[in-house]
């Protein structure tokens, strides 16, 4: 296996496990390694990121679903949610310069970060 197969099969085995224990946030771990270990630009490893994610989540919920973890009066308005604001975060994608992109995703990072501490 090439060194870019072996670091790539990696960075999804990190990004699968915090998503897998966590319930969510493979994204914020996807994002930086994409960048980093990988070398993507800015913009591309966001969108990448969130191809990665997708059957990611999908395998978290079927798991979560099948231990009862599961409401769907908090679920379904959150998905429809949800979906609208990937739909409007992914047109913003691209027509934010990738310098804006990366402040407010370590605004987003920064903040989720405090409000776990307080």
């Amino acid at each position: 296996m090439g060194d870019k197969k072996l670091k790539s099969a990696f960075a999804g085995f990190l990004t699968g496990s915090v998503n897998g224990l966590f319930g969510g946030g493979g994204g914020m771990v996807a994002v930086p390694i994409l960048k980093n270990m990988l070398g993507y630009d800015e913009k591309r490893s966001h969108a990448m990121a969130i191809l990665v994610i997708a059957p990611v989540c999908a395998v978290s919920a079927a798991v979560y679903i099948l231990s009862g973890s599961f409401r769907a009066d908090v679920v379904i308005p959150a998905a429809v949610g949800s979906v609208a604001g990937g739909f409007l975060g992914a047109k913003l994608l691209g027509y934010l310069p990738g310098f804006i992109v990366n402040a407010i995703f370590i605004a987003v990072m920064l903040l989720a970060g405090l409000r776990m501490l307080f």
